[in-house]
């Protein structure tokens, strides 16, 4: 931050207006057209569709959300922030912040600013950090002016773009995989191949799941990192510089042992999310279910599986909750599986292999990309 930067307390520069659930029981009030943001749906800078919409009805008894207006979770999950893309509304757990008179915040430069922000001074919940309209605003804003607003959000926007587009050439070669693993094998949900069929137990050694609730955080570099589902992206387990380190005391307890073939999948909240274990210095959360696989199975014809449509399809159909879903341990082991025969799965294996390093070039692309973001954001908002 600089000496020309206006400090000032978010309640002064900020009307802040939580959101609200409706009575769930009631169903009609959920069968309208009106954008109701959960935490969920908060991914990407704008946020313009929901998975649940409103009623009119229910959206009487619900402040309206401006389009163009900064959102930010405050509780659970704290700091997953959004630009409203359209007029819409939210639950509770999210905090919208309406700009008083007076005062001129680029919305694209609040959206980097909190998402940087560190709340000290929060109440810690079960589940994670709690955060709650009187102490958001007793924390301090720093603004700059406006030119140098727009000039950080340039810099900012720039390298998100790279990123974007990294990310969206790994889903091209995801693409080019699957329709590789239909050509050889079929549709895995119809088997129209008559391929055996097995469960996910049946092939591996071992399967479950991380630590249950929040563990002890560590200031200290211990090196080792606490992960959840929403750590695995593109086939890797991404570690950033705001992964959180445990204990020592949290790495005895809670270590998995874990090798080459193991294979990481999000069971709660976003399912399906998958990579595999590389030797990561990690300790698992409970979203993240670990399988190791047997070793003379074909880890990388597995790992399509899990990952393609027909995973998620399934776990979809055997999760359980509303606000946050969850896949069981024992759904997970029943799993079925098509088994076609091994020489086939090390052809299509040796095939994927070719795409797995172009992919690796591409992912090593976006981890310095990543690792560059993080920096500025730390250079223009520590």
């Amino acid at each position: 931050m600089r000496e020309d930067w206006d400090i000032r307390l978010f309640k002064d520069v900020f009307d802040l207006q939580m959101g609200k659930t409706p009575d769930r029981k009631n169903f009609s009030l959920f069968e309208g057209d009106n954008t109701w943001v959960s935490i969920k749906d908060l991914d990407g800078k704008y946020i313009s569709s929901s998975k649940d919409c409103i009623s009119d009805e229910a959206a009487k008894n619900i402040k309206l959300v401006k389009r163009g207006t900064v959102i930010m979770s405050f509780k659970l999950t704290v700091g997953k922030t959004a630009i409203a893309g359209k007029d819409l509304y939210t639950n509770e757990a999210i905090m919208a912040f309406n700009l008083r008179n007076g005062y001129d915040i680029d919305a694209s430069f609040l959206y980097y600013y909190l998402m940087n922000y560190r709340w000290e001074g929060s109440n810690k919940a079960v589940m994670g950090i709690t955060l709650n309209k009187a102490t958001i605003s007793k924390h301090k804003i720093a603004i700059p002016p406006k030119p140098t607003q727009l000039s950080i959000v340039s810099e900012l926007d720039k390298l998100n773009e790279l990123i974007r587009i990294k990310k969206e050439q790994l889903k091209g070669y995801d693409t080019l995989a699957q329709s590789i693993f239909y050509e050889m094998f079929g549709n895995p949900v119809e088997n129209e191949k008559g391929w055996e069929v097995k469960k996910l137990k049946d092939i591996s050694r071992k399967i479950g799941d991380g630590l249950h609730g929040t563990p002890e955080y560590s200031d200290l570099d211990t090196g080792w990192y606490f992960i959840n589902g929403n750590n695995l992206e593109n086939g890797c387990i991404s570690i950033k510089s705001t992964t959180k380190k445990v204990t020592d005391f949290v790495r005895k307890k809670y270590y998995v042992e874990m090798d080459d073939f193991t294979l990481l999948v999000s069971i709660n909240g976003t399912l399906g999310k998958s990579a595999f274990y590389n030797g990561e210095n990690v300790i698992l959360g409970k979203s993240a279910c670990y399988i190791k696989l047997n070793k003379d199975v074909n880890k990388l014809f597995i790992y399509e599986i899990i990952r393609g449509e027909y995973f998620k399809r399934y776990a979809e159909s055997v999760c359980t909750g509303t606000t946050i879903r969850n896949v069981s341990l024992k759904a997970m082991r029943e799993f079925p599986i098509i088994y076609p025969p091994l020489p086939l799965q090390h052809s299509f294996a040796q095939k994927i292999e070719q795409i797995e390093q172009q992919k690796a070039a591409i992912q090593k692309t976006i981890t310095d990309l990543e690792t560059l973001l993080a920096a500025r954001m730390q250079y223009w908002f520590d």
